[in-house]
C-alpha cells in the first residue's frame, strides 16, 4: 500500500464495489452507461492488479478509484484507463493524481505496453499521455478525437497500434 499524509492507496477488492459504484454514480450519473468508454468496458476484463482505491487517512473512507481494463487495438494488446473518479469533497486535493501515478507506474512495472483513455490532455499529460493521431484507432461510438490519449509505457517504444478498440478477457501484455 502507498501512503501519503492525506491518503492511503490499496488494490481494489470486491468489498469496495458498493463504494466505487457510488463514486461513479456521483461523478458520472446514469448517462455513464451510454459513453463509448463504458461500452468498451462492458466486454473487457478488469486488470485487477492495476485497480486502486484511495482512502482518506482521516476518515478511512474510499474517496477515489481508478480502473484499468484489458483491450486490444486491432491485434495489439493495451489497457483502457477509466473511470478515474474522486468524490466531490476531495477533488483537487491530490487523490486523483496519486491514483494516476500508481496506476501508470504499476502497469509499466508489470510489463504492459500502453494505456489509452478519453480525457483532457492538460490533466493527463503530466502522467505521460499524449494525443493519438487522428484515424489511427476507432472506437465503438463517438469520441472527441482531441480527447483520445495514449501513454506508451516502455522506454523508447512508439505507439504503432491501429484499428478498432475492443474489450478483451485476456491480459493486455
Amino acid at each position: 500500500m502507498l501512503s501519503t499524509s492525506d491518503y492511503t492507496l490499496a488494490l481494489q477488492t470486491p468489498a469496495d464495489a458498493a463504494a466505487i459504484n457510488a463514486l461513479h454514480e456521483i461523478s458520472f450519473g446514469p448517462g455513464r452507461f451510454a459513453r463509448t468508454a463504458f461500452r468498451i468496458r462492458e466486454t473487457a476484463a478488469v486488470a485487477d492488479e492495476l485497480c486502486f482505491v484511495a482512502h482518506s487517512t482521516t476518515s478511512d473512507k474510499i474517496v477515489g478509484s481508478v480502473v484499468l481494463s484489458h483491450i486490444t487495438i486491432g491485434d495489439a494488446p493495451s489497457l483502457l484507463l477509466g473511470p478515474l473518479t474522486v468524490t466531490p469533497e476531495y477533488k483537487n486535493k491530490g487523490a486523483g493524481k496519486l491514483l494516476m501515478r500508481q496506476a501508470v507506474e504499476s502497469a509499466r512495472t508489470a510489463g504492459y505496453q500502453s494505456i489509452i483513455l478519453v480525457g483532457d490532455e492538460p490533466y493527463y499529460g503530466p502522467f505521460g499521455f499524449r494525443p493519438i493521431p487522428p484515424n489511427q484507432i476507432t472506437l465503438p461510438g463517438p469520441v472527441d478525437p482531441a480527447r483520445l490519449l495514449v501513454c506508451v509505457l516502455q522506454d523508447g517504444a512508439e505507439f504503432t497500434a491501429s484499428g478498432e478498440v475492443k474489450g478483451t478477457t485476456t491480459p493486455a501484455k
